[in-house]
């Protein structure tokens, strides 16, 4: 019997909240960032748990028929196709990682060249200012000449607010914002993440950031604009109102994390800084209101470029994530990602412990293709008409195709 929309919407949720349910018992926590009906949670969490085969046949059945408008059925379309791929493998299927990343992404995966990160090593040497000791070494010599002190981090709520209203300001520029927008400070200790923008409903969002790990405040508008404005916070704020309000697209509540949809917003992070503060317009933001007064004195480095260059070793990730899905000892991408992404022995360790877990090779996977896919797209006339649709609209990476 074929569903009306409120039921088929609401059998999606369900879906999305079991899968997770699942995830989370077996794995790393939520992958879910749910805002619908809590009385629909309160069903999932009173359950007993359907088996990953029985979540994988209602996948099948929401897929039969989607009954919304073309557009919006094929992006629902793609999100269910990501649940019913990870209730599969939680059967026990374990599919290649390209595969897996296909069916879960909407993207094509493959080993990247590692001229590209030739490139990358190439755009930090001139970037970084000169010194002793390998490219690595400077890097992370750069990194904690930038590092707020441990005794001073008391101050870091108030310079992330500084750099909210900044990036706030800049964004509001480019599209709309609630003028009464609240966005608040929250230091965290005990997480995996460094950094995580969470829009809480209404105009009411937190900045969570870990206070375990050191904090560089040459990446402060790095940081802030990716989780904040134009990234997370304003796409899921707009997408709320301009979506799920106006149009009673109830989906825009409840978005899986290994979909096409996240590397449409991780992308949009990655970008966020260069869309809101062009050239070198974030590192004499830094310099005039936060460096100085820190302590930091101008080295003759570039922001912008050792940024880029960060984004684009994101790659050395997804590299690394391909290899651990193959079985390899943990020698081989702990040495590949010390070796081309520069990381430290402590940041190998940590990254492979990440690689290991649950669902994060696809997520590491989402990082550089979503970066990858909008960095062409986004080289347009148009750009500015870009990132509003990337605001306010669903779309995936299918739609993000560069213009012939």
């Amino acid at each position: 019997m074929s569903l009306t929309p409120g039921e088929w919407l609401r059998d999606y949720a369900l879906l999305a909240l079991r899968v997770d349910r699942q995830m989370a018992g077996s794995a790393t926590g939520t992958l879910l960032i749910y805002r619908g009906p809590e009385e629909w949670r309160a069903l999932v969490e009173s359950e007993d748990p359907p088996s990953a085969g029985r979540l994988a046949d209602d996948a099948e059945a929401l897929l039969e028929r989607v009954p919304f408008a073309p557009g919006r059925a094929e992006y629902l379309t793609a999100q269910v196709r990501a649940l019913r791929a990870v209730a599969r493998r939680l059967t026990g299927r374990k599919p290649p990682l390209p595969d897996y990343a296909r069916e879960c992404l909407g993207i094509s995966v493959g080993w990247i060249q590692e001229e590209l990160f030739e490139e990358a090593h190439a755009r930090l040497d001139a970037a970084l200012p000169r010194g002793a000791g390998s490219l690595a070494d400077r890097l992370h010599a750069w990194q904690a000449a930038h590092t707020l002190p441990p005794d001073q981090l008391d101050r870091l709520p108030a310079l992330v607010d500084r750099a909210v209203a900044e990036t706030r300001a800049r964004t509001g520029a480019l599209m709309p914002l609630p003028p009464d927008e609240v966005v608040r400070c929250r230091l965290v200790s005990g997480v995996r993440f460094r950094a995580a923008g969470e829009y809480e409903g209404g105009v009411r969002s937190t900045l969570h950031i870990n206070s375990d790990l050191p904090f560089n405040l040459a990446d402060l508008l790095y940081v802030v604009a990716h989780e904040g404005h134009p990234g997370h916070i304003a796409e899921f704020l707009l997408k709320e109102h301009r979506l799920a309000r106006e149009q009673g697209r109830l989906e825009e509540r409840i978005r899986f994390m290994l979909a096409p949809s996240f590397v449409v917003s991780e992308g949009l992070g990655l970008h966020a800084q260069g869309l809101v503060f062009p050239g070198d317009e974030a590192q004499a933001w830094l310099t005039d209101n936060v460096l100085a007064d820190c302590g930091v004195p101008p080295d003759g480095s570039d922001f912008a470029a050792i940024h880029r260059a960060q984004n684009i070793l994101f790659g050395v990730w997804a590299n690394a994530a391909l290899l651990a899905a193959e079985g390899r000892p943990d020698t081989e991408p702990a040495s590949y990602l010390a070796r081309w992404a520069l990381l430290s022995e402590a940041e190998t360790g940590a990254a492979l412990a990440a690689l290991r877990a649950t669902g994060m090779a696809l997520y590491v996977l989402g990082y550089f293709h979503g970066w990858r896919l909008l960095d062409s797209w986004l080289a347009a006339p148009d750009r500015d008409v870009r990132v509003r649709r990337l605001l306010t609209e669903q779309l995936l990476p299918a739609d993000l195709r560069p213009d012939p």
